[in-house]
């Protein structure tokens, strides 16, 4: 699709695909890469989002419209979570990609409520300052200029996929930075000790990823809100708790009806006392492995039918 300015030549569930490649070339350029594909994609969209979200609610405060607008990047970046499954990791670099260009038009809404023009270049260096990646906007601006030389040795695809991950996982605020006081060693290794035992659970029951992603990107999400609401309107805006979040308990049952088809499963092979060359637990392991993979190819083809607009049956 292409849009009049020409920012949108693709649908926006193809804009992660397209950064991902130009990313896995450079994954330590991925922060410097996805400031400036979202300005000059997502810029001009932003920019029009706002004009309707003001002409939808002309008597709302702009502190009433910035919360529409976090709200609604929440929403967004946080539904990335239903990507990451168990038997289908390989959806996590999407995913992130997913999240990544939701916040980052989520800040440029910001920008353009503002008064500032969402797609100038100048917001490059913005949401790179943003995202903590540089100290000041005259530090990122350096840094976009800056000369990239390639590595003197390149790493295989498999090597790269991994960085960006990481390098993904890091910008999200998903995974601790290496950087900070030694006290909190035992909190970066409970955190990472948590991604384990969750990545292995999800083995099993694939929607389990589902309520921990969620978590992680609102959290993220609210943070990266925060700055970007401090930096262009001077103030953040106002907590609300002791609410649920509808999202977040639909994940969560998703997450427990997820664990209960192979505990079904499991049971009836028990029951049957099912066997294959007169041992049950290759029953087990096929029984465990066909049920994962059924839920959660179950769950994407949902998740892509919902993207695409067409009604579930």
């Amino acid at each position: 699709m292409t849009g009049r300015n020409g920012e949108e030549h693709e649908a926006p569930s193809d804009l992660p695909r397209s950064l991902l490649r130009a990313a896995s070339a450079e994954p330590a350029r991925l922060p410097e890469l996805l400031a400036d594909f979202a300005t000059r994609r997502l810029g001009h969209g932003a920019g029009r989002t706002v004009e309707r979200l003001r002409t939808a609610h002309p008597d709302e405060t702009p502190e009433r419209l910035r919360a529409r607008i976090v709200a609604r990047g929440n929403r967004a970046a946080t539904s990335e979570g239903a990507f990451v499954g168990g038997p289908f990791m390989l959806f996590i670099p999407f995913a992130f990609c997913a999240a990544l260009l939701s916040q980052a038009r989520m800040m440029l809404e910001l920008a353009a409520l503002e008064g500032r023009d969402p797609a100038d270049p100048e917001r490059t260096a913005e949401l790179l300052v943003l995202q903590g990646v540089y100290e000041d906007t005259d530090a990122a601006r350096a840094g976009l200029a800056a000369p990239h030389a390639p590595p003197a040795r390149r790493p295989g695809r498999l090597g790269a996929l991994w960085a960006l991950v990481l390098r993904m996982a890091r910008l999200l605020g998903l995974a601790t930075p290496e950087e900070g006081p030694r006290t909190r060693l035992l909190v970066r290794i409970g955190q990472w000790l948590l991604v384990v035992v969750v990545f292995l659970v999800g083995l099993v029951a694939p929607l389990v990823w589902l309520p921990y992603m969620a978590v992680s990107y609102h959290r993220s999400t609210a943070r990266v809100a925060d700055r970007a609401t401090l930096f262009y309107a001077g103030a953040r805006l106002p907590r609300r708790s002791g609410r649920l979040d509808p999202a977040m308990v639909v994940a969560s049952l998703r997450a427990v009806l997820s664990l209960l088809v192979p505990l079904v499963a499991l049971t009836v092979v028990a029951l049957t006392d099912a066997r294959i060359a007169d041992r049950q637990w290759p029953v087990l392991g096929i029984t465990l492995f066909t049920g994962s993979m059924a839920v959660g190819g179950w769950w994407l083809w949902r998740h892509h039918k919902r993207r695409h607009g067409e009604p579930d049956p």
